[in-house]
């Protein structure tokens, strides 16, 4: 796995031992930028990697440019591999590494321009972690399409991409008069 294009382009990343994070391959990740490079890019926003495993979505952000990355996982190896790569990459002055249970985080989390989110593929609390997300748009990995009709909040979908068994679901918050969601 390596960061696939910007500043640290080529460089390795590192992932913890054993099979308990799943990283995003290189093909996801060249994808997930080039949908946002359709929307503007991510130079000079701020992004989230939720459930960051190696951190890998959000280093390829501030490797494109982005101002700052908050990566958030409750496992420490995971956490301990971003801060790795963060230093690997020369990128560790813009990211924040936060060891907290998602949910319980997000409760008082700042905004942010994009969130990555990429849970375990088991994960259910989509509906949970939308509702209190505040981010202007959320990119989401899994193994299967995101459903937004049941999740509290304005989020409109943008994009649906599947690759192999991974499936990207890119919305965009469409905040209305006295909501949380948005930036």
């Amino acid at each position: 796995m390596r960061v696939v294009a910007g500043t640290a382009k080529g460089r390795q990343l590192a992932a913890p031992p054993g099979g308990a994070v799943r990283p995003t391959g290189d093909r996801v990740r060249e994808a997930v930028f080039d949908i946002l490079g359709s929307r503007g890019g991510v130079a000079s926003l701020s992004v989230l990697d939720l459930f960051a495993g190696t951190g890998a979505l959000g280093i390829e952000a501030l490797s494109r440019g982005a101002a700052a990355a908050t990566f958030v996982d409750h496992d420490p190896a995971a956490l301990e591999s971003v801060r790795i790569n963060l230093v690997k990459t020369g990128l560790y002055t813009r990211g924040t590494v936060v060891q907290a249970d998602v949910l319980g985080w997000l409760a008082s989390a700042p905004s942010f321009d994009v969130a990555f989110v990429d849970p375990p593929y088991a994960f259910e609390g989509w509906a949970g972690v939308l509702s209190a997300l505040r981010a202007t748009m959320v990119v989401m990995e899994s193994d299967h399409e995101i459903d937004l009709a049941d999740v509290r909040g304005d989020w409109a979908l943008e994009a649906t991409k599947h690759y192999g068994g991974t499936v990207l679901t890119v919305a965009r918050c469409q905040p209305v008069a006295g909501s949380r969601g948005g930036a």
